[in-house]
């Protein structure tokens, strides 16, 4: 039996990956959405999706929707870091609460004549997407819903002729009456 070339017998680990949506409430002043930004590209963590918008004007409060993946540790330490931050005022991770809903808004551009027409048609509908844009050669749908049945649409529509999407990132809110 081989030994390892340590002293120590350090077990490795391989954690599964998860993802993780955290909404986090800052002050709304230049400059805090980069450091945020900062903290994740300084540290090699990756954002799958980032929406901001100013959410109570009078206090001065944005909230930041951030949706990343991690190792469960990787997970936690940026929670902590990000509830460590100075114009950080909270971070829920709404994956953890199971109590939350998300949303996306994408808007879907497609090209087709015929056939191809109906079946893009044919398609939104069955998806609840709205048709907000319409010429002799073209549709764009603009469609909402989690991200796995946006990512189901433009796929579906490849093949019918795709030409470009543009998505809002996700949005997510908790259930029941309390807030953040």
């Amino acid at each position: 039996m081989n030994q390892p070339a340590s002293a120590y017998f350090i077990e490795e680990r391989h954690d599964p990956n998860e993802t993780h949506t955290l909404a986090v409430l800052v002050q709304n002043e230049p400059g805090v959405l980069a450091r945020v930004i900062g903290l994740f590209s300084g540290r090699g963590y990756n954002i799958e999706s980032l929406t901001v918008s100013e959410t109570e004007a009078q206090k001065h409060l944005s909230r930041i929707t951030i949706v990343t993946t991690g190792t469960p540790m990787v997970i936690a330490q940026i929670k902590h870091q990000l509830d460590r931050m100075i114009p950080v005022y909270q971070v829920v991770d709404m994956t953890e609460t199971r109590r939350s809903i998300e949303r996306e808004l994408a808007m879907v551009k497609v090209r087709g004549q015929g056939e191809h027409r109906v079946e893009a048609l044919r398609l939104a509908d069955a998806f609840r997407a709205r048709v907000i844009d319409a010429t002799t050669e073209s549709f764009v749908f603009e469609i909402t819903g989690n991200t796995e049945k946006i990512n189901q649409f433009i796929d579906l529509m490849r093949p019918i002729g795709l030409v470009e999407v543009s998505r809002t990132g996700v949005a997510a809110i908790g259930r029941g009456p309390e807030g953040m």
